[in-house]
């Protein structure tokens, strides 16, 4: 190899280096807005669920003393719902989500969330007769707290999930807002 050979392939190295710092250097730079990207959009997506998870739990607030339960029912005409249908209904109405009917069916539908981890909106799920076994939900508020038809003598109530019955029955929760 002569050394204008050399010279001629010492260049071509260098030129593909440098055009391959570039292109790594422009990649680098692409990665932090497509990661400011990311990050936006999963803003606007956690805006939107606690948008919507606070009209969930507006409406449920609403229907106080204005809602009948009634085991086994779901007749939102009459607003008469049992447990299940209560959260069937306000979610719907608020949210657009469309939800199954019964405690278990709903806790099956939706991804689950740890007692730790849980925001407004999520479901609550907790035993009534057998213990472990999900028979009643309601849909959490924060601050430790639900909101739920509980029976045809208190109806719609805000109950706490950190003390007394519920703290010993609570089973799970899932969150039908993502």
């Amino acid at each position: 190899m002569t050394s204008m050979t050399r010279v001629i392939s010492l260049k071509k190295l260098a030129a593909g280096a440098v055009l391959a710092a570039v292109v790594a250097s422009s990649s680098i730079l692409a990665h932090p807005a497509a990661a400011q990207a990311a990050t936006v959009q999963t803003k606007a997506a956690q805006t939107s669920a606690a948008s919507k998870a606070d009209r969930v739990i507006n409406l449920a607030q609403s229907l106080q003393s204005k809602v009948r339960y009634v085991w086994g029912k779901n007749d939102p005409s009459r607003m008469v719902f049992d447990c299940s249908s209560f959260t069937k209904y306000v979610f719907k109405q608020a949210a657009g989500v469309d939800m199954k009917w019964g405690a278990n069916a709903q806790y099956n539908q939706f991804p689950k969330v740890a007692k730790a981890n849980l925001r407004p909106g999520d479901l609550i799920f907790a035993s009534v007769s057998t213990p472990g076994k999900i028979g009643h939900v309601g849909i959490y508020i924060g601050n430790g707290k639900m909101i739920h038809n509980l029976n045809p003598k208190n109806g719609v109530v805000v109950s706490d999930i950190n003390t007394g019955y519920w703290k010993n029955h609570y089973v799970a929760a899932a969150r039908p807002i993502r």
